[in-house]
């Protein structure tokens, strides 16, 4: 069992209301001495999946020995959460384009600020969970500055972005503090979404993550070996052309796409007309992030990403 279970609850600013604007994280202490390993889930307050993963997380972690220190922020943007939206309801900014923040900023810019002093500037090592939205479903991991730790997550499909000369991959996101600002361990796991079941995605989650702490001595016991995995330099992604039901075609998240088969169709509501059919953009391509079921979307939605397997490597 751990040595010690701290709930930590520093403020940042006071609401409307007059309730204090607070970051909930729990702390797990080790008997032994080690790193202290960040996991941080809903910075997208409508990825949740995370947030359920964190909490097995804890379930599991409570009664197991550890070295150093867990520090788990569940949900990193709750007024984001509380209405299932990606950005707050207070400034409607993405949360994930602030950091590091500034105290005289709009609230997200505020939060971002205090989410780097209180947590990424104290975690040795950074995993942060994303999903997929409430709507489409993403099976993917990033490569950044720590490939063994991601690839010990076991996700068949792993994405290495190529950082241009401004750094524009990381403008404003977690990674500015982790990388850029403190050069520590950081992997970004992008798992589950969709309007489908997500235990198996909080499960698949759940058990990457207890590898990657194997992995890194936190959690005693053998690492899993990683399975056969692909590494992408591009991933492109796709937007409904226009309103309507938006029909998935593609084949399953991880499974290959040939250039020019179809991705998806939008269907008019009313008239039934097919009013787009979208194809793969790639001459040979790996799907990445797809709707899972017939969903009802508006122009420009986010829907599909397809990695691009020329120039991939193992």
């Amino acid at each position: 069992m751990v040595k010690a279970i701290n709930r930590l609850t520093p403020k940042f600013t006071t609401n409307a209301d007059g309730t204090d604007a607070v970051i909930q994280m729990t702390e797990l202490v080790g008997e032994v001495d080690g790193p202290t390993i960040g996991i941080s889930a809903a910075i997208h307050g409508n990825e949740n999946t995370g947030s359920q993963v964190i909490l097995e997380l804890f379930r599991l972690l409570r009664d197991m020995p550890l070295k150093g220190r867990i520090l788990l922020l569940p949900v990193a943007n709750p007024t984001a959460l509380a209405v299932n939206a990606r950005f707050s309801p207070i400034d409607q900014v993405d949360l994930n384009r602030q950091f590091p923040g500034s105290l005289t900023g709009t609230y997200s810019q505020q939060l971002a600020a205090a989410l780097t002093r209180e947590f990424f500037d104290v975690i040795d090592v950074s995993i942060d969970l994303h999903s997929g939205t409430d709507r489409p479903t993403v099976d993917y991991v990033y490569i950044n500055n720590a490939e063994d730790l991601s690839r010990a997550f076991g996700a068949k499909v792993l994405y290495r972005p190529v950082v241009d000369k401004q750094g524009t991959v990381f403008a404003g996101t977690t990674k500015a503090v982790t990388i850029e600002k403190r050069g520590i361990p950081s992997v970004v796991v992008e798992l589950g979404g969709g309007i489908v079941d997500q235990t198996p995605y909080v499960t698949r989650t759940v058990d990457g993550v207890m590898n990657m702490l194997r992995h890194l001595g936190t959690i005693a016991g053998d690492v899993r070996p990683n399975p056969k995995q692909v590494v992408v330099n591009e991933i492109q992604g796709i937007r409904a052309t226009t309103g309507g039901w938006i029909e998935p075609l593609s084949p399953a998240n991880g499974e290959e796409i040939a250039g020019g088969a179809p991705l998806f169709r939008i269907i008019h509501p009313y008239t039934f007309e097919v009013l787009d059919e979208v194809t793969a953009p790639f001459t040979r391509g790996i799907m990445i992030m797809q709707h899972l079921t017939r969903n009802l979307v508006h122009s420009g939605d986010y829907g599909w990403m397809v990695g691009n397997l020329d120039g991939a490597t193992d």
